[in-house]
């Protein structure tokens, strides 16, 4: 016979399973991404059509110029749509970052570097520090893009289980850290170079001198880091694992002992870490180095304006010298192939970023983006809608859409060109409003069940628990996301009241400066 507590917990489920299914049911009748933002530039020519027919202009923050709004159906328009349209794409700044990146990053993940390292730190932990090893890994591991939300939670459970612990733990602080936790890391990844690259283009609606780099959260970043692991473990070892109780299913011993060659290569790999990070950072702090600014300092600098390149030869380096190793790279063309596996699995994203870059383009070469920036910031001034609740406000807003519109990247090209210009407008830096919708993206990533991953999580935790559904796999990952999401804004809060810099010479306001 039940209890009343299973009783009330199945009716949490099915009322969950309910309403993810209604969730579903809406996301999925909107179009595909790529779709959305053919859609969104033939509203702008129309739009651009209609607003020029009323004489609509407005005044330019900065030159204080007053901004017809152009037509595209205008003659001007209709040259300037066909004349560059190339250039929309191949100028779109997230383009050759992201793919510079990919190209390091996908090689070590590929040769099997990453995994490896993962499963290293993991698997090395004393057994008290296994909760803090799982979920820091897969904060960390976004390192390697959306391969973190597949590596890990398998791994993690069977780590997990094979000291005595509830396997579906260890799935869900994996999948949890890996995915809620995206967008934190110590290093810069691949997601500051897509996030700040559409950051930019989306500032030039107000100001062409204004750019943001893949450094620029790097500070809030590395708080975050540290911040999630600690909560992350808190979720984990309070919350989770008293709910799941005592596992009684099959267990499974984990091989603890790496192959002696996997070992030899992470040895030969940290070697050659080492030695291109104490180039680097020669060259960088030699004196008079051409990586220092005028002032012989680092921020802003050369250093911190080349950081891709750099990221990419050190991911070159270390993933070279860990297949030469293992045996995965047996001649060069193996290395090539590697490479140019991990550009040809972004095509969809190649795709994506034509269409938005030529959305954005048409927005603010019209000057909508300006008019509808400015005509914001007045509203929400007017009625006294600013300071950090205007920002609190802006990050629960995208948190919702995350049910709709699970893609971060996607969601953050039709995002920026409308937000970026009008918080501008209130005085916020554009990187801090990157910061926010980072917060709020990642934060509820793990309960989309519109997201391609969450279908994976929910068949692994059926490995464990027949019949799990929806619902389970939301109760048990809702604290984390609840936790992380209440936890970043109050972090990000604690950035805005103390001014402190989120990266680099980067403040929250744009008024601030360092000193």
């Amino acid at each position: 016979m039940q209890s009343q507590g299973q009783l009330n917990v199945e009716q949490k489920n099915s009322l969950l399973e309910k309403l993810m299914k209604k969730i579903e049911i809406v996301g999925n009748k909107l179009p595909d991404p790529i779709i959305l933002f053919f859609s969104l530039a033939i509203i702008v020519v129309a739009a651009s059509f209609i607003a020029e027919k009323f004489n609509l202009s407005v005044i330019h923050p900065a030159s204080q110029k007053e901004l017809l709004i152009r037509s595209l159906l205008s003659d001007e328009g209709i040259v300037f749509i066909f004349t560059n349209m190339i250039k929309n794409f191949t100028g779109f700044a997230p383009l050759g970052l992201v793919l510079s990146m990919i190209i390091g990053v996908g090689l070590a993940e590929r040769v099997g570097l990453l995994e490896s390292v993962v499963k290293r730190t993991i698997l090395n932990a004393p057994r008290s520090l296994v909760t803090t090893s799982v979920v820091f890994a897969g904060i960390m591991m976004n390192i390697a893009s959306d391969a973190a939300m597949v590596v890990l939670p398998p791994l993690a459970a069977l780590v997990f289980m094979s000291v005595g612990r509830h396997p579906v733990v260890g799935l869900i602080a994996g999948f949890a850290s890996a995915a809620a936790g995206f967008t934190a890391n110590l290093i810069i990844a691949g997601t500051d170079a897509l996030l700040s690259g559409i950051s930019t283009e989306a500032a030039k609606a107000v100001s062409s001198s204004i750019e943001v780099t893949p450094v620029d959260n790097w500070y809030f970043n590395i708080v975050s880091v540290f911040m999630l692991t600690l909560i992350g473990v808190l979720v984990t070892e309070k919350v989770i694992e008293p709910r799941l109780g005592e596992y009684t299913g099959k267990s499974r011993v984990l091989e603890t002992h790496a192959p002696e060659v996997e070992k030899k290569a992470l040895r030969h790999t940290l070697v050659a870490a080492v030695l291109y990070i104490g180039a680097i950072m020669t060259l960088a702090f030699w004196p008079s180095s051409p990586l220092q600014n005028a002032d012989g300092g680092l921020v802003p600098s050369p250093f911190l304006k080349g950081i891709i390149p750099i990221i990419l030869f050190f991911f070159i380096t270390v993933g070279i010298t860990y297949g030469v190793s293992t045996g995965k790279i047996k001649k060069t063309k193996d290395a090539t192939k590697y490479m140019s596996d991990a550009v040809a699995d972004m095509a969809p994203y190649i795709v994506l970023i034509f269409f938005a870059a030529q959305f954005i383009a048409y927005f603010n070469w019209t000057h909508l983006g300006t008019w509808v920036a400015v005509n914001g910031a007045d509203f929400l001034k007017g009625i006294h809608f600013d300071g950090m609740a205007v920002m609190i406000g802006y990050i629960i807003v995208t948190a919702l859409l995350n049910f709709v519109i699970p893609s971060g990247s996607a969601k953050w090209a039709l995002e920026a060109p409308v937000f970026i210009p009008m918080f501008m407008q209130l005085g916020y830096h554009p990187a801090f409003i990157q910061a926010a919708y980072r917060v709020a993206d990642s934060s509820t990533n793990i309960i989309t069940p519109l997201s391609p991953y969450f279908v994976v999580i929910l068949s692994l935790l059926r490995e464990y628990d027949k019949k799990a559904g929806v619902g389970t796999a939301i109760v048990l990952l809702l604290p984390y996301s609840i936790c992380f999401l209440t936890a970043w804004i109050l972090l990000l809060s604690f950035f805005y009241v103390t001014g402190l810099p989120i990266g680099p010479g980067i403040y929250p306001m744009l008024t601030t400066t360092a000193g």
